[in-house]
């Protein structure tokens, strides 16, 4: 498959603060790669310096494989970016956010008229050209925000953080928009917060001050910790957390919903198991149910964040 986006040891300081550390990455055409991570992981200007809004300190990217660097307008062409703030102009309509971003491209008239038609038919906005960008709800602002960055048909989509402060179902209907677009081949780079969001994507990069700590397929990166998770239905909570720390077997508690996962050294279910049954009856605790569950992504962050935090100690 054809690399869209490729980036080599990116590295971005901001006076004494380093925020990118050697990032290094590939998105193929017709793929979505998340990039996740806390906030001040590096996310942003990761993304800032793939859209050449930031200059890095070295390294170099390549897009639809023109150098950014060397030959940045024509490398500029081939990106849409969604900033994570809404970046549109709230007293224009919708139509004319879109009719502005296209001839800003030097896209003709007879061009854009039927080219905005067709996106904002795809982005499911056809009914509200007239209205005022400031006066569309969260997520149609999101769906315009994506709109315009496709009015110039771009290889590349760079987009930060889309979804963030949209509810479950806008969320679910972007997404969606998103999987139709790379039918087309086009490359996606996103980052999300959203762990459920970032399982859905071909490729998935790990970022913790400003360095990517693991990369891979979603189905790859959990099996880092199979059959390492345990699942506990019970409580309470200051009794859990006492037992497991108790138990040299167990590297960590978390708290997911209405369970604990509970992250286990190699080989030591069975015995784990035995002890943190019996050690929370005996505190006068509960346990509906412990069991082996699968990994998702968020054990391994987890993971991923406590080791980075121990390094550093």
């Amino acid at each position: 498959m054809e690399t869209l986006i490729r980036a080599d040891d990116l590295r971005k300081s901001f006076a004494a603060r380093t925020a990118v550390k050697g990032v290094s990455l590939r998105v193929h055409a017709g793929e979505i790669y998340a990039l996740v991570g806390p906030d001040g992981a590096g996310k942003t200007t990761t993304m800032r310096l793939l859209c050449g809004a930031y200059s890095a300190d070295s390294g170099s990217v390549r897009l639809a494989g023109i150098d950014l660097w060397e030959q940045t307008e024509r490398a500029r062409a081939q990106i849409g970016y969604l900033p994570q703030r809404f970046s549109l102009y709230g007293d224009l309509t919708v139509l004319e956010n879109l009719r502005f971003f296209a001839e800003v491209r030097g896209i003709s008239p007879a061009e854009w008229r039927p080219r905005c038609e067709d996106i904002l038919d795809f982005v499911g906005l056809k009914d509200f050209v007239n209205r005022r960008a400031d006066a569309l709800s969260g997520g149609m602002k999101q769906k315009l925000g994506l709109a315009a960055a496709l009015v110039h048909k771009p290889r590349v989509l760079l987009l930060d953080e889309p979804t963030g402060g949209v509810d479950a179902l806008t969320r679910q209907m972007f997404w969606q928009l998103l999987i139709e677009l790379l039918r087309d081949g086009v490359a996606v780079l996103i980052s999300t917060p959203y762990m459920d969001e970032a399982s859905r994507c071909n490729k998935v990069g790990f970022l913790s001050d400003g360095r990517l700590l693991l990369e891979g397929s979603p189905g790859e990166i959990t099996q880092r910790l199979a059959g390492r998770i345990l699942a506990l239905y019970g409580g309470p909570r200051r009794v859990v957390e006492r037992v497991a720390g108790d138990i040299p077997q167990i590297e960590g508690v978390r708290a997911f919903g209405d369970r604990w996962h509970i992250r286990v050294k190699p080989g030591e279910n069975g015995s784990v198991i035995q002890r943190l049954k019996s050690g929370i009856e005996k505190m006068g605790g509960t346990v509906t149910r412990l069991t082996e569950t699968p990994p998702g992504l968020e054990d391994v962050f987890i993971e991923l964040l406590t080791q980075d935090d121990n390094a550093d100690d």
